[in-house]
C-alpha cells in the first residue's frame, strides 16, 4: 500500500538523492546514451534488460487490475454509481479523442512537415511492412462490431493469461458487480479476500519497480546503439512536429481541464515525474501501469474511480496516439504530393475514431493502425507507412507518455465531475505537503 508521510518530518528522516526511483532511473537513462554512443554493438545487447523488465510487470498488470476493479465495484456498494462514472469516463474519453485528432490535423496542415520530400510511392519497399502483417487481422475485416465483440474474453483465464486489460476490464466489471448483488456474509468475503490478494499485488510490484532503472538502461543504451543519435535526422521535422503537438496538447488542452479540477498540471506533471521517465525511455505505458494507479489513489481520488477509468482509458482514451494518427495521414500524403479534399479529411477523423480504440495491446500497433486508417482513404498511398518505420520508435517513446498523462488527468477530471476527488488532499500531495511512496509495498 501507499507510503504517505507528512513533509514537516525531521529533515535527517530524509532519504538521500541517490535512493531516489528518479534520480537513478535518469541517471541509468544518462547511462544507456553514453554506452550507445561509445560502444554500439554492446549496447545492444543490454536490451535484455529492457525486455525482462516489461516481463516482469507483464506478468503483475492483468491481476492487479482484476483486483483494484473488483474491489473498487464491490466496495462502492452504489452500483448505479458506478455505471454512472463509466459513462462520465466514455464522454470525456470520446471528447478528448477528438480534440487530439483534430489538433493533429490542424498542425499537420500549418506546418506541412511532409513537403518538399517528394517521394515516388512507387520506388518504397513494400517488404518493410511484412513485420507487421502478422498483427493486421486483429484489426481487419469486423470493424466496429468486431471490436466489441472482442472485448468479451473467450474465458476468463485466457484474458488474464494474455493480458488483455480491456477483456480482464470487461470481466471484473462483471465480477466486481455479482458480490454487491449477492451482499452479505459471502459477498464480504469475496470483497476483503480480493483487496488481501491486491495488497499483495502491490507489494510485488513494489519489488519489481525497484529494477526499473536496469529497464530503462537496456531500453535507451539499445536504441542509441542500434539506431544512433543521428537516426532522427530524416525525419526531424515529423517527430519535432509530434513532439510539439504533444506539448501544446498537455500543456494547453489538458492542462486547461486541469485548471477546471482546482489543480496545477506542471505539478501533477511533476509528482508523477517517476513513471513518466520510465515510459520515456521503455515506450510502455503498462510498464507503469500499477504504481499509476497507487499514486491517483494516494492523491485523492476514490479507489473506484481509479479502477474504472484507468484500464477503460488504456484502450479507449488515447490522446497522443489520436494526434499522432491523423498527424502521419497527412504527412504520407504531402510527402507524395497527394492532394485531400475536406471529405478526405472528415473520413480521416471519423475513421481514426474507431481504428484508435484497437491500438492498445496489439504490437507493431501504430503501423497497423495507420494502414487500417489508410485504407479507407484511397487516395493516400498505404506504401507511405514505410516513411515512418524508421522514427516509429522515437515517436513512440512520447505516444506512450501523452497516452498515459492523458489517461491520468481523465481520471482525476472524472473523479472531480463524480465529487470522487479529495481536493485539499491533492493540494497538499502536489505541493509537497505529503510524501508518496508507492514502493514502499
Amino acid at each position: 500500500m501507499s507510503t504517505i508521510t507528512a513533509a514537516a518530518a525531521a529533515p535527517d528522516t530524509r532519504k538521500p538523492l541517490y535512493t531516489s526511483l528518479f534520480v537513478q532511473v535518469l541517471a541509468a537513462l544518462l547511462l544507456g546514451i553514453v554506452l550507445g554512443m561509445a560502444a554500439p554493438e554492446f549496447a545492444v545487447g543490454l536490451k535484455i534488460f529492457s525486455d525482462a523488465f516489461l516481463k516482469l510487470i507483464s506478468m503483475i498488470v492483468a491481476p492487479v487490475v482484476f483486483c483494484v476493479v473488483v474491489h473498487g465495484i464491490a466496495g462502492a456498494g452504489d452500483l448505479k454509481k458506478v455505471g454512472r462514472v463509466g459513462v462520465k469516463a466514455l464522454v470525456y474519453f470520446e471528447v478528448m479523442t477528438t480534440i487530439a485528432l483534430v489538433v493533429g490535423l490542424l498542425l499537420a496542415y500549418l506546418f506541412g512537415p511532409g513537403h518538399g520530400m517528394n517521394i515516388d510511392p512507387s520506388t518504397l519497399d513494400a517488404k518493410a511492412l511484412n513485420t507487421y502483417a502478422d498483427n493486421a487481422h486483429k484489426l481487419k475485416g469486423g470493424g466496429i462490431g468486431s471490436f466489441l465483440v472482442n472485448i468479451i474474453p473467450t474465458t476468463s483465464f485466457d484474458a488474464l493469461s494474455r493480458n488483455d486489460v480491456l477483456q480482464v476490464l470487461f470481466f471484473a466489471i462483471v465480477f466486481g458487480v455479482s458480490p454487491a448483488l449477492v451482499g452479505g456474509e459471502k459477498g464480504e468475503k469475496i470483497t476483503s479476500f480480493i483487496d488481501a490478494v491486491s495488497t499483495v499485488l502491490f507489494r510485488a510490484m513494489g519489488l519489481i519497480v525497484r529494477v526499473a532503472p536496469l529497464g530503462v538502461l537496456g531500453a535507451v543504451a539499445y536504441t542509441v546503439g542500434q539506431y544512433g543519435v543521428g537516426s532522427l535526422k530524416q525525419l526531424l521535422s515529423l517527430v519535432a512536429l509530434f513532439y510539439v503537438s504533444l506539448a501544446i496538447f498537455v500543456l494547453g488542452v489538458l492542462g486547461g481541464v486541469m485548471a477546471l479540477a482546482g489543480l496545477n498540471v506542471l505539478k501533477f506533471l511533476a509528482y508523477l515525474r517517476e513513471e513518466l521517465t520510465i515510459v520515456l525511455a521503455t515506450a510502455s505505458s503498462d510498464a507503469v501501469l500499477p504504481q499509476i494507479m497507487r499514486k491517483l489513489e494516494a492523491l485523492g481520488v476514490k479507489k473506484s474511480v481509479v479502477g474504472l477509468v484507468i484500464p477503460t482509458g488504456y484502450s479507449f482514451n488515447l490522446d497522443a496516439f489520436s494526434i499522432y494518427l491523423t498527424l502521419a495521414v497527412v504527412f504520407i500524403a504531402q510527402a507524395t504530393n497527394t492532394p485531400l479534399s475536406f471529405g478526405d479529411l472528415l473520413l480521416v477523423l471519423g475513421v481514426s475514431l474507431i481504428t484508435s480504440k484497437g491500438a492498445h495491446g496489439v504490437p507493431g500497433s501504430a503501423i497497423v493502425i495507420l494502414a487500417a486508417t489508410l485504407n479507407a482513404v484511397p487516395s493516400i498511398p498505404a506504401i507511405g507507412l514505410v516513411l515512418v518505420l524508421s522514427v516509429d520508435w522515437f515517436i513512440g517513446m512520447a505516444r506512450a507518455l501523452g497516452n498515459l498523462i492523458g489517461n491520468c488527468i481523465a481520471t482525476v477530471v472524472v473523479a472531480a465531475w463524480e465529487g470522487d476527488l479529495d481536493r485539499d488532499k491533492a493540494r497538499r500531495v502536489l505541493d509537497g505537503a505529503e510524501l508518496v511512496d508507492v514502493t514502499a509495498g
